[in-house]
């Protein structure tokens, strides 16, 4: 007997769902001010080492608890290139966000949903029907009207975050091909993971940390890990048709705090690809 799809959450559950996501999406919104305010004082892979060494110390009770998970693992290669494609995606992120505004970098990250369905047609056969193809080029258009090449300098940061993009939805796709292995297995692998591949970027170019900024890199790995359980628990409780909306919410949170912390002005060139990109993907998620 096989298992049919699952039943559509509640309305109530849906609620709790977007709440969790809310949390989530502030949660990283904190730590990506943290990395862009101190971020270009510290090597990339220095800021991810240390968040996964604070996200490592919050897992373990939970790694104790469930630690019978890890008695039986499968497709170790798998889970290695996963955590390979993560800490370089961590890495250009925590690289990009102190070089770009916080809406650009938000809204190039939209991309993922187009670059994802591209991805799954080339690497996972799947089936893109024409009107998605037309989703994905109206999507990438926004990108650009976004990007604004003619006004906005292109630089390592804008480079960096594209690459980002790419080993992100990478990631995502291996991800998919690790269904089933519990979660405390994924979170465990993810953090150490990290740990383990930038160990030896960071140590190469190490800055030593004055106190004053001790508390907020650590915030980093607090924050971070803590938004990942937020994330998990919103796609435990909410539906994907549901979440996906209220996801693209972020852009005004990242704006918010780019204007508010950082002084950055959205430009109506970033706003109008950002609209273009949440409503492409919005179609691709709909006709999915």
């Amino acid at each position: 007997m096989t298992d049919g799809p699952a039943p559509p959450a509640s309305r109530a559950d849906n609620l709790r769902g977007a709440a969790w996501l809310m949390a989530d999406m502030s949660l990283n919104i904190w730590a990506l001010s943290i990395v862009k305010a101190y971020g270009a004082e510290y090597s990339a892979t220095q800021v991810v080492f240390m968040r996964a060494g604070v996200g490592l110390v919050l897992l373990l009770p939970w790694l104790w608890r469930d630690r019978a998970s890890f008695r039986q693992i499968d497709r170790l290669g798998l889970h290695a290139v996963r955590v390979v494609l993560s800490s370089i995606t961590l890495a250009a992120s925590f690289y990009a966000i102190p070089r770009i505004s916080f809406a650009l970098f938000t809204a190039i990250n939209f991309t993922r949903p187009i670059l994802l369905m591209l991805l799954a047609a080339l690497l996972l056969r799947e089936q893109i029907g024409r009107w998605r193809w037309l989703a994905a080029a109206i999507g990438l258009i926004g990108a650009l009207i976004a990007a604004a090449p003619g006004s906005i300098a292109w630089n390592w940061g804008l480079a960096s975050l594209c690459l980002a993009v790419l080993t992100g939805t990478l990631a995502v796709i291996l991800t998919r091909r690790l269904k089933g292995t519990p979660t405390i297995v994924m979170m465990v692998f993810y953090t150490a993971g990290l740990g383990l591949v930038t160990a030896p970027f960071a140590l190469m170019d190490w800055h030593a940390v004055p106190a004053m900024d001790l508390p907020f890199l650590l915030g980093v790995g607090v924050f971070a890990q803590l938004a990942q359980f937020c994330f998990l628990r919103a796609h435990w409780l909410g539906d994907a048709g549901v979440l996906g909306p209220v996801s693209y919410s972020s852009i005004l949170l990242s704006a918010s705090a780019g204007y508010l912390f950082f002084g950055e002005i959205p430009t109506l060139n970033l706003l109008a690809g950002a609209a273009l990109i949440i409503l492409a993907s919005l179609w691709i998620v709909r006709t999915g």
